[in-house]
């Protein structure tokens, strides 16, 4: 278990991502660049997931590797449904209510719906928002998350 500051700092970091990681645009095509990449590192690195990227609730890019299945698909929906309803990535989240003490229920939420788990980053637009999700599903979630972060990283920075 980490120590309050090591979540504080831990936190920080994660909301400096969604700051940093933002699209001027993000077209049909950006996605299938941004699922490719990570299908592509995945593959890379010997590990298999499944990469779901929605903008308005429109589906634009999906994969499902080998060895994953529909309940990888369950946990896209539950981290994305947990990314939207809060506005942050679902692994900041996850160490917001573990740091806290706290779980997605006792905020009100159905935990059959909700799962707080890393995974699902918030798509955001400058000067508009959080327009969807690039969601992983397959690793721990730290893992999960760390493949959006890095991938966004490699595109939006160089």
């Amino acid at each position: 278990m980490l120590h309050l500051d090591q979540y504080n700092a831990l936190l920080q970091t994660l909301l400096q991502q969604e700051a940093d990681l933002q699209f001027s645009v993000f077209t049909n095509e950006t996605a299938y660049k941004v699922g490719n990449r990570i299908i592509e590192k995945a593959m890379r690195e010997d590990k298999s997931i499944v990469v779901d990227i929605r903008r308005n609730g429109e589906l634009l890019f999906y994969s499902r590797m080998d060895g994953k299945s529909s309940h990888n698909d369950e946990w896209v929906s539950w981290k994305n449904n947990v990314a939207h309803h809060f506005g942050h990535s679902s692994y900041y989240m996850h160490v917001f209510l573990k740091s806290t003490g706290s779980t997605v229920e006792v905020s009100g939420l159905n935990p059959n719906d909700y799962k707080a788990e890393g995974g699902a980053f918030p798509l955001l637009l400058e000067n508009e928002g959080i327009v969807g999700t690039i969601t992983v599903s397959g690793l721990p979630g730290e893992e999960d998350h760390d493949m959006v972060v890095s991938v966004l990283r490699e595109l939006l920075w160089g």
